[in-house]
């Protein structure tokens, strides 16, 4: 873009395709030569790529492209039609189609001529148009963000929700997220924007020296704070390395020569050793039948050193890989029987080993990796791929990009189309978050943050952002799925919706017809979509029912946070109501009812010195209550008389679900109980759904947990031990060994909440012979 260039435009008007008056000779010959010669140099490039380019329509967008450019030269002082051709080299280097050659090669027109929009169109097509237009959009909306010097997660972060701001510091906020929005959507209306976008950064952080220092710092915080990582989130691994050196040469250059300097030093020692153990590997992997295997070293990059030097505080001496060994072969099979080779000739350093491949990375991303003592006794890490792993690995959407257009009927071609459509459909959902704050908060999470990568049962990938829950994947299967969803099946183990998905689980979504979304999923639920999708479903209630539900979970949240009933009469709601953008009373219950409204919110404008409830902290310091005292609200009538299910014990964070039995009472089950499935099946329209269930700070309630194990000497001791230091008091105990010789550990303890529930049990699952940890659905059945 023109971040690096003098323009020196020349014409103005409609252009009309005429050429821009310059002066008649402008370029020396030798510029003109070296102009040529690089184009040249695109072509070849370009007959590596399939589908080949046509050379015809290259050579016109390049002429059209230094017609156009005529008369501007960059700060460096060369012609700037070398930045254009640079741009398309890079991205022909990462096998882009036509289209993308075109729109590289004349990104910078619409921004820095008189050329329209029309013409460029019926020149080049609407594709290519669409590109430049998105390409430009994203470097001006960038360029509005104005990071901070510490980056974007401060730059652009809305304030707190319910925090007082300035009028002034508001409306900054609210422009930087609207400029965020618009970066989004300017990629989501054609995903080449991306590589073509991340091409012209890498070639204006190549030439960055020709900028004066404020530039530089302000290229580099971009290019570091969201250039970098975009590329990371697509896969692009050769621009994504490049660019984080280039950004810490230009924002740390002390740090950079330093470490630098530190890696020279001992290269040559390095490289020295590493040959020798790819000449080990290869002979000794072609002795074993993989004659084709391609065995190389490679360096890692200056600010990977870097970083693991910060992070790990090491010295350069104690990072022994530096440099990594890659095998690359044919199949996937190889890639299992490499790494059995690689074993017979060095020992493996215990933990280090990584299956990528049955695992793959949220970029899709596949590799074997291990560690080894190498011919030294030094740590080597090596890598075994195969050939399309190793393409995608390097170019990331961009190789997917390149499979579809050449047309791949293969499984190759299809995971093209499903990572392409999935990371559309999430820039798109992402900018659609009508929330300022949790616009912010998911474009950390899923375009910059972590992902994992879960299976439906049929094995089809679906990508989630690090965190994301079951129910989160419900959604994302189908909204229908996510209403009804009760909980799931991983690995033949019942979880709740509150489960967190990890990479590799297959995960199969139970469902029942009869349940519908409870307020608390949108505590639940970490993606937009589903959140969005959760909301909508209430939205959808008639006003009337949202009215009760907020007027319930309103009186619930009051409790728990010390407000005083009075304040939650309708007068004072009338008057706090405008504050919050609501005409009256029942408005503002309506809003928290459908989910539109935090309902902390309105509690700290009721009392600003309230506390939010949070599970934990000091209940513990509080008199422990019992079931008789749990607060239980139902259309809005508070106290209702209810008992809690001696089968399933439901507790405050589960999802209950009501029974009105034949003598008046209601009673509380888990939506997962399997008394609760029965009654159901006979009596449907005995089952209550919109209860809200929270108990009053410092009760603690009864629940039954199951610890299966080896039998063993000592279980017992080891799993009351954990439970004792939690500061969970086990009201009971009994043990007993299945036939299969697994021992099982029944307890009956006392816990406030779910999440205290769940922190106990990953505690207990990290005890040594310690199988699962489980809390039952129903009655206990028959010992095994």
């Amino acid at each position: 873009m023109k971040g690096n260039t003098e323009c020196a435009k020349a014409g103005n008007g409609d252009t009309s395709g005429l050429p821009l008056e310059v002066p008649a000779r402008w370029l020396t010959a030798a510029e003109e030569a070296a102009i040529e010669a690089e184009f040249q140099a695109l072509l070849e490039d370009a007959r590596k790529i399939t589908p080949r380019p046509d050379p015809t329509v290259l050579r016109t967008a390049f002429e059209f492209a230094h017609e156009r450019h005529s008369g501007q030269r960059r700060d460096s002082g060369e012609p700037y039609i070398v930045h254009p051709l640079a741009v398309a080299r890079i991205v022909a280097s990462l096998g882009l189609d036509q289209v993308s050659l075109v729109s590289a090669l004349c990104h910078d027109i619409l921004e820095m001529t008189p050329t329209t929009r029309e013409e460029m169109e019926r020149r080049f097509g609407s594709e290519v148009l669409r590109v430049v237009e998105g390409v430009t959009k994203v470097e001006y909306h960038v360029s509005k963000i104005s990071l901070g010097e510490t980056g974007q997660q401060e730059a652009a972060q809305p304030a707190a929700e319910g925090a007082t701001v300035s009028p002034r510091a508001e409306k900054r906020s609210s422009g930087r997220i609207a400029n965020l929005r618009h970066f989004i959507l300017a990629m989501v209306e054609d995903l080449r924007v991306i590589p073509v976008k991340l091409a012209d950064r890498l070639h204006n952080m190549r030439t960055l020296d020709a900028k004066d220092a404020q530039a530089r710092a302000r290229i580099a915080l971009e290019t570091e704070q969201i250039y970098a990582p975009l590329a990371h989130r697509v896969g692009i691994w050769q621009l994504k390395w490049e660019l984080e050196d280039l950004a810490f040469k230009h924002r740390q250059p002390a740090e950079y020569r330093r470490v630098a300097e530190l890696v020279e030093q001992t290269r040559a020692e390095r490289q020295k050793e590493v040959d020798e153990a790819v000449r080990i590997l290869r002979e000794h992997l072609h002795a074993r039948g993989l004659t084709n295997a391609h065995v190389t070293g490679r360096a890692k990059h200056l600010y990977s050193v870097y970083r693991k030097m910060v992070t790990q505080n090491l010295a350069i001496t104690d990072i022994y890989d530096l440099v990594a060994i890659r095998v690359i072969v044919d199949t996937r099979a190889q890639c299992y029987e490499a790494f059995g080779y690689v074993s017979e000739i060095w020992p493996s350093i215990p933990n280090t080993f990584a299956d990528y491949i049955a695992n793959r990375k949220s970029n899709l991303y596949q590799s074997l990796h291990v560690k080894v003592r190498g011919p030294q006794g030094k740590p080597i890490e090596i890598q075994i791929r195969t050939w399309d792993m190793h393409r995608t690995a390097e170019f990331g959407l961009a190789a997917h990009w390149a499979y579809k257009e050449a047309g791949d009927e293969g499984k190759a071609s299809a995971d093209a189309d499903r990572r392409i459509s999935q990371l559309r459909r999430m820039l798109f959902e992402l900018a659609q978050e009508p929330s300022d704050t949790d616009f912010y908060r998911t474009v950390l999470q899923d375009l910059f943050g972590d992902h994992v990568i879960v299976f439906t049962p049929k094995g089809d990938p679906i990508e989630l952002p690090k965190g994301a829950t079951v129910l989160d994947f419900a959604y994302r299967i189908h909204t229908d799925v996510g209403t009804h969803a009760i909980g799931a099946r991983i690995g033949g183990r019942f979880v709740d919706l509150s489960h967190e998905c990890r990479s590799g689980d297959t995960i199969e979504v139970v469902t029942r017809s009869s349940n519908t979304p409870s307020l608390d999923w949108l505590t639940i639920a970490k993606t937009t979509y589903a959140r969005s999708k959760i909301k909508g479903y209430f939205r959808k209630l008639t006003f009337d029912d949202n009215v009760v539900r907020g007027r319930a979970v309103l009186q619930a949240e009051a409790e728990r946070a010390g407000v005083e009933p009075q304040r939650l009469r309708d007068e004072s709601l009338q008057e706090i109501a405008p504050s919050l953008n609501h005409v009256g009373a029942r408005e503002l219950l309506a809003a928290i009812g459908n989910g539109t409204l935090s309902v902390h919110r309105v509690v700290r404008k009721l009392a600003p010195a309230a506390q939010p409830s949070h599970p934990g902290g000091a209940r513990s310091r509080l008199r422990l209550g019992n079931a008789a005292g749990l607060e239980v609200s139902l259309d809005g009538t508070t106290n209702v008389h209810y008992a809690r299910c001696a089968a399933c014990f439901p507790i405050p964070g589960d999802n209950v679900v009501g029974y009105s039995s034949r003598l008046g009472t209601l009673k509380l089950h888990r939506a997962e109980c399997t008394e609760l499935a029965r009654l159901a099946d006979a009596e449907p329209e005995r089952i209550l759904r919109d209860v809200v269930y929270a108990g009053r700070l410092g009760q603690k309630f009864i629940v039954r947990m199951l610890v299966y194990g080896t039998d063993r000497v000592g279980l017992l001791a080891d799993v009351s031990r954990v439970i004792s230091d939690t500061g969970v008091n086990i009201r009971s105990n009994r043990t007993y060994t299945r036939r299969s010789g697994r021992a099982v550990l029944e307890y009956m303890i006392e816990v406030p909440n779910t999440e205290e529930y769940n922190l106990l049990a990953q505690r207990i699952t990290a005890l040594a012979d310690v199988l699962s940890v489980e809390r039952p659905a129903g009655s206990i059945g028959k010992r095994e």
